[in-house]
């Protein structure tokens, strides 16, 4: 079993999920500042229902989708039928043993709102170094500022939040070499915080989901204006030597 336990279904991930797949712009965002950083055989940690993953395989990215959720793994069969789908957990105690054909495998590997949801998350960081090559890339998107914890973080189990100080930190004591860190979406903070603090949402409602995606190109040029120095989201990129 693993030291990972989840619930088989998910209701508030499933919700905020579908609320995801709606916004194309802000998906579409998310796409294009990982994709730089994503080349050669890509491997993606915690897939979902495939809101990111659509944008890889229409580029005709060499992608293996995964999750930890059988239920999860279904559906993205359904939607991306002949792509190669594993159900993966990457803190499996016999991890070596149980994942040994995708070990050292992929030249680059992304896991985006993932490692949140994992209490070992330096183990997972150890695993995640495992299935690359030699100078494979890692991409790690997680939620920004331990200050900004709601009940948005509660009902989605997120186990924390992290700094940029502390996710490089995180990646840097699994032996990668940080190629880049920023951070991302500096306005989705006020919303997060109004949203699942002050009304005391336990989902991201999908009718302010809808309404923050129609703003996305307003919201990119602030980020630009920041220097993604500030951002509800903090993004690390390490590199395995």
């Amino acid at each position: 079993m693993s030291e990972f336990q989840y619930k088989d279904i998910d209701p508030e991930g499933w919700q905020t999920l579908e609320a995801i797949a709606e916004a194309d712009r802000f998906n579409e965002w998310m796409y294009k500042t990982i994709r730089p950083f994503c080349n050669g055989r890509i491997l993606e940690i915690g897939s979902g229902i495939g809101n990111i993953s659509k944008y890889f395989v229409d580029a005709g990215a060499d992608i293996t989708l995964s999750d930890i959720r059988p239920v999860y793994c279904e559906v993205l069969k359904k939607n991306f039928p002949g792509k190669d789908i594993v159900q993966l957990d990457l803190v499996h105690p016999s991890f070596e043993t149980e994942y040994a054909q995708y070990i050292g495998t992929y030249d680059s590997a992304f896991a985006l709102n993932v490692v949140e949801h994992i209490e070992k998350d330096s183990l997972a960081i150890r695993n995640c170094f495992k299935l690359l090559k030699s100078n494979g890339h890692l991409v790690i998107l997680v939620p920004a500022y331990p200050a900004l914890y709601n009940r948005f973080d509660r009902e989605l189990e997120h186990f924390r939040r992290y700094t940029r100080k502390q996710l490089n930190g995180l990646l840097a004591t699994e032996n990668f070499t940080i190629k880049h860190s920023q951070y991302f979406n500096f306005m989705g903070i006020p919303g997060w915080y109004v949203s699942g603090k002050l009304q005391k949402n336990k989902t991201i409602p999908k009718s302010q989901m809808s309404f923050y995606n129609k703003l996305v190109p307003i919201f990119k040029l602030v980020d630009k204006c920041v220097f993604n120095r500030v951002g509800l989201s903090v993004i690390s990129v390490g590199v395995k030597k």
